[in-house]
């Protein structure tokens, strides 16, 4: 009997250290499951260099979007605001030094209309000096860029300035006044120059006075066709006995391809001691 017992109370005990045995391999199992995790794909050459290219992609659409867009609106805005100090500081040195006056007679007769005043011609700049400020109502009330020697992009029309060509007249000079713009980046002052109406104000003002063109029409020509810089544009072995300005940009937008030209006849001249002409106050 007592051997019976013995028997049944070590039976279970014997279960139990025969699961305690069984317990170790599914341990081990256990333990050894990480090292049976996925494996990290491998780094493809390709897909980084697609990446890369994907990147570099995207850096050249924001420089393009700047250089294209927001960026000529803010150098634009800036190059206006330089064109108006300018202005002002030679009005504040006109109001240090102003010409002195000439009385006239009292038994002069006034006149019905006031005589056409003949403009002052100013000397040619030197290099890429600046020497005038243009104002075109059409394109805003704070369009004001300043003008300056030269054509070349290095030295005049990539530092935001308008160029005068070499060798072309000066305002009111008679003969061809002839100038040129960037049509986009740098500011692009001459971004709306195929938007510009007949009888559409051009003024140029200097320190000696304002110079007012009208606008008349335009023109888009190849790039060697240098015949729009004569005296009387695209007339050759003509000689001059009107004022003119020559307005010349690239085209189409974005394209060196063409050249789009404005020209303009000359107007009128005003003096400094006048004041803005009326074709800036009024718009007319």
């Amino acid at each position: 009997m007592g051997d019976e017992r013995d028997e049944r109370m070590t039976e279970p005990a014997l279960r139990r250290d025969r699961t305690a045995r069984a317990a170790p391999p599914q341990a081990s199992r256990a333990a050894e499951a990480p090292r049976h995790a996925k494996p990290r794909p491998r780094v493809s050459i390709v897909g980084v260099f697609g990446e890369l290219l994907i990147t570099a992609g995207l850096v050249t659409l924001l420089y393009v979007g700047w250089q294209m867009y927001l960026g000529d609106l803010i150098f634009g805005a800036q190059a206006n605001a330089a064109g108006r100090e300018l202005s002002e500081q030679w009005a504040e040195q006109y109001g240090e030094n102003p010409p002195e006056s000439v009385p006239t007679p009292s038994d002069q007769p006034a006149e019905a209309e006031p005589a056409a005043v003949e403009p002052v011609i100013l000397p040619a700049p030197t290099g890429t000096e600046d020497f005038a400020i243009m104002r075109i109502p059409r394109f805003g009330a704070d369009y004001a860029w300043t003008m300056a020697g030269g054509v070349t992009r290095a030295g005049t029309l990539d530092n935001f300035r308008i160029g005068h060509y070499p060798g072309s007249k000066m305002p009111g000079e008679v003969g061809n006044f002839a100038v040129a713009g960037h049509r986009t980046t740098y500011g692009a002052p001459f971004n709306r120059i195929a938007e510009l109406h007949v009888g559409d104000a051009i003024v140029i003002e200097t320190p000696a006075g304002w110079y007012t063109y009208r606008f008349r029409t335009l023109e888009y020509v190849t790039p060697d066709e240098v015949e729009v810089l004569l005296p009387v544009p695209q007339m050759p072995d003509v000689p001059a006995n009107g004022r003119y300005i020559t307005m010349t940009s690239c085209s189409p937008m974005f394209s060196l391809a063409e050249r789009i030209v404005a020209y303009g006849v000359f107007e009128s001249f005003q003096p400094y001691a006048d004041g803005p002409p009326a074709s800036l106050t009024e718009g007319v």
